[in-house]
């Protein structure tokens, strides 16, 4: 809907620091558009004696004047020709967005179990027999259960679990049920010591 006279915030240009406002930002345009350099000079004082106001509860801070100035520098662009008080070269570097993550596309047959279960079917395959390959078992068997536990809203099989322990270790990792305990699984509750209801 575009009503003659309204200006909405989805129509104008995206703000730099949004936590400022775009009055600020308007401010910081202005001041950089200025041709004067002691205009701008002053123009700038004047616009970080406002923002240090906005904020009163960063006061304290000891680089409160350098963040303030290093901002300044970001949402003009570092395009403001002035006398800087401070040194800005680290905005740049602030300012500079992150290289993108790459999302890991490691496919598991089972979601429930996750990455880090897999992880750990593939290492106790190379494991050999011993105290610390006991302990990684009951370690992966507890977790596994209560995997199971949250995807399966409440009911578990002790079967089940060592059924794919051995399927997804190839055979390796054999759990006897009659000697292996599993952890007692306590289920989360509410402030008033309520169960909580799956959604």
């Amino acid at each position: 809907m575009n009503i003659e006279g309204l200006d909405y915030n989805t129509q104008r240009e995206k703000l730099v620091l949004p936590e400022y406002g775009r009055e600020l930002q308007n401010m910081v345009d202005y001041c950089t558009g200025l041709e004067d350099k002691k205009e701008r000079q002053r123009c700038a004082e004047t616009i970080i004696a406002i923002m240090s106001r906005m904020f009163p509860q960063n006061r304290e801070n000891g680089d409160l004047t350098q963040k303030l100035w290093d901002n300044l520098a970001i949402m003009s662009g570092f395009k403001l020709d002035i006398d800087w008080p401070v040194d800005i070269s680290d905005a740049r570097i602030i300012n500079k967005k992150p290289a993108p993550m790459e999302y890991p596309m490691t496919q598991i047959p089972v979601k429930h179990y996750g990455k880090m279960i897999f992880e750990l079917f593939e290492k106790l395959k190379t494991m050999e027999p011993g105290e610390e390959r006991d302990e990684l078992i009951a370690l992966t068997a507890n977790q596994m259960k209560r995997n199971l536990y949250q995807w399966s809203h409440g009911s578990v099989d002790n079967e089940k679990v060592a059924s794919d322990l051995a399927n997804y270790t190839d055979g390796k990792v054999q759990l006897d049920l009659d000697s292996f305990t599993f952890e007692k699984i306590v289920p989360r509750t509410d402030d008033n010591g309520k169960k909580k209801k799956k959604k």
